[in-house]
């Protein structure tokens, strides 16, 4: 086999490697939108950059996925009686060119630190919602 074979043999796999790859990341995609309990939600991370996710609420877990991985697990995840919530804001001038357009900054304490998630303003009011309904620990519960 010549040069010009063994290098037309290389680009084409490595094209159908990326062909493979965006299908695989599309896929997962849809899986993760198409199940119940899922919102588009971005989070901010420790070194204050924002990663795009997706946001699953689990009977006593909020998970959030990475939307750009291929792990079907989730890069955190937050007791559901641990999250206290603290508000919302609108993005920041800074915050605009990083996060999806028309969303509100969720303001969360988990275990004493600081999570801010980037959502629309009804995937806010579920998640509200979700923690108001879910059960309190305290004197006289049962957990």
């Amino acid at each position: 086999m010549n040069q010009l074979g063994f290098a037309f043999i290389v680009l084409a796999g490595v094209f159908l490697l990326v062909v493979v790859s965006l299908c695989l990341f599309g896929v997962r995609r849809i899986v993760l939108r198409r199940t119940w309990g899922t919102v588009d939600a971005s989070i901010c991370t420790a070194s204050n950059r924002w990663a795009m996710g997706v946001c699953r609420y689990q009977e006593s877990d909020l998970e959030w996925v990475r939307l750009l991985s291929l792990s079907p697990l989730p890069a955190k995840t937050m007791k559901r009686n641990k999250i206290v919530l603290l508000g919302r804001r609108e993005p920041t001038e800074n915050e605009l060119t990083r996060v999806p357009p028309s969303v509100v900054i969720v303001m969360l304490n988990y275990e004493g630190n600081e999570v801010l998630l980037a959502m629309k303003f009804a995937a806010y009011a579920g998640l509200s919602s979700w923690l108001e309904a879910g059960p309190q620990p305290g004197p006289g519960r049962w957990h």
